[in-house]
């Protein structure tokens, strides 16, 4: 049986077995699961391998790639400057960032952004991953383009320009790029070991991801669907986070490093009233904004029933594992999450390395969530 390491509080105890159960049946390879109540922790476990061929242990400081678990990150760096007055949600974005306001995204809102209904989940044709590593280009391309349906009428998941879209905000109203404002504003005070653009020292730590199949994009959607044309606007490959260039990037949708202790520790702010350990980022006020519903329904980009509010995921019935009430949570392309449950005091954090087929959680996360839920109660 997989030999999970890490402490874990008595009651919590079959989550441990839960992860060890599935590195055992090959559903992950390399884990790890921290839970905090209050801020504090009962579960911080790791497990598993580095890679499939078990050349080395996942370790206490081993980091992934968690993808879109990042756009928590970005989103809190985001709410941090409307705490402090210096970003307006209902403002439009050219307010900050006038380039944006070409070909009909004048009234395109900071608010839009953040709930992925700006109309602009991707970029136009023609554009390579490479494209997105260059800063000016990419998000000069942003820029210029028309939104692809009008914004604030429904979802279409910003997949990977989501980070491009809100760091130049950040960008304008503080002169510092997204993985500057993170290091300095966030994982700085906190302590947090997570990372938007990995500096080269922090490579020797990584443990890359196992790519996942093909998404399950249905037959028969046309080219010039919102769905098509953001999965390839551009189209990664989950081994394109292998290279150096993919990790040194500052792509706030999708390429922070971290593993399950440092999201947690960064995302708790807002489960313990935007304060962790004496360091306040946020104000009640702020946390309330998450709350507020943006879209609910279909999302043009994932093809499911998603609810978002001002950063983050609410939560709605087709995702029964995530529970009833005050939370907020999002995940990474192949099973990462993190769910904030302010009514239960409560962040579940989950990273690792094997990638599961499709979008939003997977059996590992699922099975996770529930086991930490069923000890709970």
């Amino acid at each position: 049986m997989a030999d999970i390491i890490g402490d874990c509080d008595a009651r919590f105890e079959p989550v441990r077995g839960v992860v060890g159960d599935l590195i055992d049946k090959g559903e992950d390879v390399g884990t790890s699961v921290t839970v905090l109540i209050e801020g504090k922790p009962v579960i911080d476990i790791w497990g598993g391998w580095v890679d499939e061929q078990k050349s080395a242990p996942w370790g206490r400081d081993t980091i992934t790639n968690v993808w879109s678990t990042t756009k928590t990150m970005t989103a809190l760096c985001a709410l941090m400057l409307i705490d402090r007055g210096q970003l307006d949600p209902d403002a439009p974005v050219a307010k900050y960032w006038p380039e944006f306001a070409q070909n009909g995204k004048d009234n395109v809102l900071v608010r839009h952004l953040m709930s992925h209904t700006s109309g602009v989940s991707g970029w136009d044709q023609p554009v390579e991953v490479a494209d997105i590593y260059d800063w000016d280009k990419s998000t000069g391309m942003l820029a210029a383009q028309g939104p692809w349906w009008e914004p604030g009428t429904a979802s279409g998941y910003h997949a990977i320009d989501f980070g491009h879209l809100i760091g130049e905000v950040i960008r304008r109203v503080t002169g510092k790029k997204l993985g500057e404002f993170f290091a300095d504003e966030v994982a700085g005070p906190l302590g947090a070991d997570f990372f938007i653009g990995l500096p080269d020292s922090e490579f020797s730590r990584v443990s890359n991801v196992i790519p996942p199949p093909p998404l399950p994009i249905p037959e028969g959607i046309p080219m010039d669907s919102v769905m098509m044309k953001t999965f390839s606007g551009p189209a990664p490959d989950a081994s394109d986070s292998w290279t150096p260039e993919w990790r040194r990037a500052d792509i706030g949708g999708a390429n922070g490093h971290g593993n399950a202790r440092s999201v947690a520790r960064a995302q708790s702010v807002i489960v313990n009233g935007g304060e962790v350990d004496g360091v306040r980022l946020l104000s009640k006020d702020t946390i309330d904004l998450i709350f507020k519903e943006q879209s609910n329904g279909v999302d043009q980009v994932l093809g499911v029933p998603i609810r978002f509010g001002i950063g983050y995921g609410l939560e709605v019935s087709e995702q029964p594992y995530i529970p009833v009430g005050r939370v907020c949570f999002w995940g990474g392309w192949g099973g990462s999450v993190i769910i904030n449950d302010l009514e239960r005091n409560l962040t579940i954090s989950y990273m690792m390395n094997k990638m599961s087929p499709g979008l939003v959680g997977s059996v590992s996360s699922e099975a996770i969530v529930k086991a930490v839920y069923a000890a709970l109660d």
